[in-house]
């Protein structure tokens, strides 16, 4: 397994993360035991960095990480990394109801995921969304303060645009921003990306295969239940997925040319574009896991870029990331 750094004050990490999310909530049905058996895949093959959210489906994405760390060979469990996402706020019913960066509100987010995951301390910590209401400061202090007393190792960021940015890192060292980068998700690359190289912040990139769409296994004719996050999607939804899935064949013929997957290939691009960049892949299996492993396994070249960029150009995409009420809490997006 290759390993990056999480810019210049985080921990070394394994060249691709586990994004453990759709193991429980947003992508419809998810089977447990399969789920834990893939995080175990995931460490026995390398991967050291695996992340949660405290509010995946209520807590319980941070007890099944938990109970696979627990249940993980020693060996792999000490060299587990988790990064963690706190603050969004949901109801019984499972709605969205804002966002909570307040400090008291930090530490107390924080003190229940240490129990959920059975862990001493979290490796990077990071607030979901920025609370509008609350300066990046106290929230990105109380976190430090966590730091301070060894309850978190390191403070990240996630969705946040360059202004924020520059503010956070005034106020403690910022290892990563947790957001969204994919080949059909270029917008960092205006102003988001040279203001972390600038400071020395990595990105820990999610959504690489933009939630299956780029996967090369969605099709067109799929129909997905009303608990899956992409039933609601702007990209998912009709003409916008016909055109996006085009920009998948496109791809495809690429991915053949170099005896890869579509998957591999776009996971493949995003890992080319720089050490600093730490993409998250999303696999709920065992055989998705692997596959997406095969793509630390597939090189790009000069010609290979530019063949891939011109059947999938920047902002070819049709449709936004997220429905409208979700793309007004992001902080990257403004």
């Amino acid at each position: 397994m290759r390993t990056r750094t999480l810019g210049t004050t985080g921990p070394r990490v394994s060249a691709l993360g586990l994004g453990c999310m759709g193991m429980s909530a947003l992508y419809g049905g998810a089977d447990r035991a399969e789920a834990v058996a893939t995080v175990h895949a995931a460490l026995e093959a390398g991967v050291t960095l695996l992340d949660t959210g405290d509010f995946y489906a209520m807590g319980h994405n941070e007890m099944l990480v938990g109970e696979a760390l627990r249940t993980a060979p020693a060996a792999r469990r000490e060299q587990a990394l988790v990064s963690v996402k706190f603050g969004a706020l949901r109801d019984p019913d499972g709605n969205w109801t804002g966002y909570d960066g307040r400090p008291a509100a930090v530490k107390n987010f924080a003190a229940y995921s240490l129990q959920r995951l059975g862990v001493d301390h979290i490796d990077v910590y990071r607030i979901a969304r920025l609370d509008p209401d609350v300066p990046i400061e106290e929230t990105v202090g109380a976190i430090a303060e966590l730091v301070e007393k060894g309850y978190v190792r390191h403070v990240g960021l996630s969705e946040v645009g360059a202004e924020t940015i520059r503010r956070a890192a005034a106020t403690a060292p910022i290892a990563d921003l947790q957001i969204e980068y994919s080949l059909i998700s270029r917008g960092i690359e205006r102003e988001i990306l040279p203001t972390t190289r600038e400071l020395g912040i990595a990105v820990t990139a999610y959504g690489v295969l933009s939630r299956g769409l780029i996967s090369g296994h969605f099709s067109r004719d799929r129909r997905l239940p009303a608990n899956d996050f992409r039933a609601h999607s702007p990209r998912f939804q009709g003409d916008n997925l016909r055109h996006n899935l085009d920009l998948v064949d496109a791809l495809r013929g690429i991915a053949e040319r170099k005896g890869a997957t579509v998957a591999q290939t776009a996971i493949a691009w995003v890992l080319s574009r720089g050490e600093d960049i730490v993409p998250l892949i999303g696999a709920r299996t065992r055989e998705r896991l692997g596959e997406s492993l095969g793509a630390l396994d597939v090189t790009l070249d000069a010609a290979d870029l530019t063949a891939i960029e011109e059947a999938v150009p920047a902002d070819a995409a049709a449709g936004d990331r997220y429905p409208a009420v979700q793309m007004a809490h992001l902080d990257s997006e403004r």
